[in-house]
């Protein structure tokens, strides 16, 4: 009786924990697969700011945020 429970409990636990790292896993291959902003996306952002963009402008701009990310 008692071990039927703990090892539906156990397995519960255990069946979380390795959903969690897989999900985890694939989030990460996606994000670097498919990054969430790119250089067109942030020249076409800061034109819409009325900001007149340069290709060193950006080229700061994507570093820093290639070096926030860790990347």
């Amino acid at each position: 009786m008692w071990t039927e429970i703990l090892v539906g409990i156990v397995a519960l636990l255990a069946g979380i924990a390795l959903g969690f790292f897989i999900a985890r896993r694939y989030m990460m291959t996606y994000l670097k697969k498919n990054p969430p902003i790119n250089e067109q996306m942030l020249k076409m952002m800061m034109m819409q700011m009325g900001m007149k963009p340069s290709q060193k402008k950006i080229n700061q701009m994507m570093s820093a945020m290639n070096k926030q990310t860790g990347k």
